[in-house]
Formats: structure tokens, sequence, C-alpha cells
């Protein structure tokens, strides 16, 4: 299994130099500069900031400097915010993204596993087609629709919980709900469906015809089979909490990497904005890999 984590990281390196590639390219095609504002400033003063930080080099050579100084792990200054490295900017919104993330992430799966074996149990009854229901909803309705519904309802109309904004745990309420609701129907689909199969297996049937308990077969003997499809699932869903969370922070005004990586785009601050990206290739490669592991614990018929 170690020598399989190395090969998995190793073949991710060239991944994470196409992904760089291309963000190194794209940023510096869209219209307009870091140094664009609506006080234009004066052509001297310009090009000292464009030589201070080698954009008046040739792209290639910029993209080599970047590179080398990557391979350091550094990830270069912030065009736009003073006296800040891209490496501090991270430290400082990735732990807030990270809590939201994880949040949203166990809410999926805490909600969503059950709703899934709930309705496997009850098949093609009403309480089946109607959680299926709600789940087909939750993945309908996007999150930058949801957080809004939310808002209106949670927090205008009710006064229940706060609008947006960061401090105590009722602030994650709605952000948590609005990021994980899609994760957490496709969980109970994929739940549903596999603990079905699971559920008409040979095995299965042979435990209950010992006269097991059906809570004993089903927690014990069919959910760890069940839940390799869900497991095999988290790493797409890291994906999707990853770039959902670009919206949801910048909707609720919550003030991590996502929030981060917007404002860099619209102020054209190359190095966060590739740098944000890079970190965030990092991190789905790194989960993928865990999940991986994972899996093999869940279904010992996999072999690395």
């Amino acid at each position: 299994m170690l020598a399989y984590a190395i090969r998995r990281i190793a073949g991710a390196i060239p991944t994470l130099l196409i992904l760089l590639t291309l963000a190194f390219v794209m940023i510096r095609a869209a219209p307009g500069g870091p140094f664009d504002a609506e006080k234009q400033l004066p052509p001297q003063i310009e090009a000292n900031l464009r030589a201070k930080y080698h954009l008046d080099e040739p792209l290639y050579e910029q993209y080599a400097r970047y590179l080398w100084d990557v391979m350091h792990f550094d990830f270069g200054p912030s065009f736009q915010y003073q006296d800040l490295t891209v490496n501090q900017l991270i430290a400082s919104g990735f732990p807030v993204s990270l809590k939201l993330g994880l949040a949203s992430l166990v809410f999926a799966l805490l909600l969503g596993v059950p709703i899934g074996i709930l309705a496997a149990l009850r098949q093609n009854r009403i309480t089946d087609y109607g959680l299926m229901t709600l789940a087909m909803l939750g993945i309908s309705i996007p999150n930058f629709v949801l957080a809004p519904l939310l808002i209106l309802l949670l927090a205008v109309h009710r006064d229940w919980l706060p609008a947006g904004g960061l401090g105590g745990p009722s602030h994650y309420v709605i952000p948590v709900i609005a990021l994980g609701t899609a994760i957490m129907a496709y969980v109970a689909r994929l739940t549903r469906g596999s603990t079905i199969e699971v559920l008409r297996s040979d095995y299965i049937r042979t435990a209950r015809a010992k006269g097991l308990p059906m809570r004993r077969v089903l927690f014990l003997h069919a959910l760890p089979a069940a839940l390799t499809p869900v497991v095999s699932f988290l790493g797409p869903a890291t994906a999707g909490i990853i770039t959902g969370s670009v919206v949801i922070e910048t909707i609720f005004g919550i003030p991590g990497l996502g929030r981060f990586f917007v404002q860099g785009a619209l102020n054209r601050d190359y190095t966060l904005v590739m740098g944000v990206v890079l970190f965030y290739g990092i991190l789905i490669v790194v989960f993928n890999l865990i999940v991986d592991l994972v899996y093999a614990w869940l279904d010992p018929r996999v072999k690395y």
C-alpha cells in the first residue's frame, strides 16, 4: 500500500503541473492587470511596480521563475494585499474554509446515509418516493440559489439565524446547509442504490436464514459493503465542496480561501489566484488518495 501511495503521489505531479500552467496562462490572458485601477498610476510608478514583481520579463521567464518558487513551497507575494505573501493569505483563510467544508461534509453524511438506508428498506413505498423526490430537488437546486432562499426564510423573515459574517456556531448553520445539501442528496441516492443491491446478495440471505436480526445484518454485514460507492464519491464530493465554497463564502461574507480567490480573480492578483488553484489541487489529490486507501479497508477484495 505504501508503494501504491508513492505511485499515486508521483502520478499527480504532472496533473498539478498542467493545472499550474493553465492557471498561469488563463489569468494572464484575461483583460486588465494587477495594477489597473480607477485612478491611473503615473507611467514611471507602474513601470517600477512591474519591475518589482518581474512582470516586465517575458512570459516564459515569469513562468520559470514562478515554477522554481513553487518547488520551494513559495507562492510569491500578493499584488493587492500589501506586505502579505500568498502563503500567509492561504494560512489565514484555509482554516475557515476547512471548518466550513468539514462541517458541510459531516452534515451531508450524517443525513444522506440514514436517508438512503431508510429509502432502501422502504423500497417502492411512499417513504422511498418522497425521500428520493427531496433528494432530486437537492441535486437540482444550485447552492447560489439555495443560499439566498435560506437567508430570506431563516434570517430575514424569521430572524432565527445570522444572515452572514463569521462568529459563533450559529453563523455556520445556513452556509453549511447551502453547501452540503447537494452532496447530501447524492449520498442519499448512492446509499439507497448500493444498499438495495447488497441486501439482495447471497451472504445477506444466508445471514437472514441463520436467524440473525435485521438490525445486526444491516449494520454489521450490509452497511460496510453498501458504503463503498459513497466512499468513492467522497473524492468528487470534496471537489464540489471546494468549488461551492467559493460561491458560499462570497455570498455570506466569510473570510475564507474561496473569498480570497474571488477577490484575487477580480483584482487580477496573479500569484494569489494561481496559489489558491494549486493549493486546492493538492488538497484534492491528497483527499482522493485517502479515499482510495479507506476504500480498501472497507472492501477486502480491493488489492493494491
